[in-house]
């Protein structure tokens, strides 16, 4: 495990395309999981202690933002062959058992991870209704993989300000997690 941290955020970049299998076996195009007021794309996956450490919280959060008409998507993207945890039928586990209400994709490929840039998971990447980037850092602050504070996420805050205002807070702390297994 290699501790990353996200880049700072790139605002108004437009998200990418894709078209991935969901752990339902269905596929999901980018242009289907678009939310009315808001767009949450989250690069996580099933084995990494920090995704672990806020599972609830993304799951809660993504509960919340459905509500307020964000629609979230959660891809995962390591190498599942050296990396066995984060297998197919682990994320079909893995969403089961945390109440997953997003889709769960996997990026076999790791092309749409290498198109957004996505170092670590988790990784956050959060758009206004006009799909244009306006978050890019952590769900919340933890020390030695426990939440400090139980008040609403840093996620949640911003997603709020960008349903609100169009547009993200001008200062965000990095997600930080394990980085992406990449193919080698």
């Amino acid at each position: 495990m290699v501790l990353t941290k996200t880049p700072i955020c790139n605002f108004g970049e437009k998200p990418h395309s894709f078209e991935l299998k969901g752990v339902n076996n269905k596929l999901y195009k980018f242009e289907e999981c678009v939310g009315e007021k808001g767009t949450l794309i989250m690069f996580i996956c099933n084995h990494c202690p920090y995704v672990k450490a806020v599972i609830k919280d993304i799951v809660s959060d993504s509960n919340s933002l459905e509500n307020l008409g964000v629609k979230t998507i959660a891809i995962m993207s390591n190498d599942t062959k050296n990396y066995p945890d984060d297998s197919f039928d682990k994320m079909k586990e893995f969403s089961s058992v945390n109440k997953f209400n997003f889709p769960y994709l996997i990026d076999e490929t790791q092309e749409v991870a290498k198109k957004y840039g996505a170092v670590c998971t988790p990784d956050f990447f959060g758009y206004n209704s006009n799909l244009e980037l306006q978050y890019r850092g952590r769900i919340r602050e933890l020390k030695d993989l426990k939440p400090v504070s139980m008040e609403e996420s840093d996620l949640m805050s911003a997603m709020k300000m960008i349903v609100k205002e169009g547009s993200g807070p001008k200062n965000q702390i990095p997600s930080m997690g394990c980085n992406i297994k990449w193919i080698k």
